[in-house]
């Protein structure tokens, strides 16, 4: 028999979430990229098509 034994200590109990902080609306300069970045993807498309559609041609 031990001489002593240790008591279990169960881990603290998690608390949900605070109330989630509503979201701050996207700065302007961050929505200007935005834009600027999906107007150079379009194009950036648009180019691919053509060159298949080019290099389709010319074989």
């Amino acid at each position: 028999m031990p001489a002593f034994s240790f008591e279990k200590i169960s881990p603290p109990v998690r608390r949900a979430p605070a109330a989630s902080t509503p979201k701050k609306p996207r700065g302007l300069i961050s929505q200007m990229i935005d834009r600027l970045a999906e107007r150079r993807a379009r194009r950036a498309l648009q180019g691919e098509r053509a060159m298949r559609r080019d290099g389709k041609a010319a074989e």
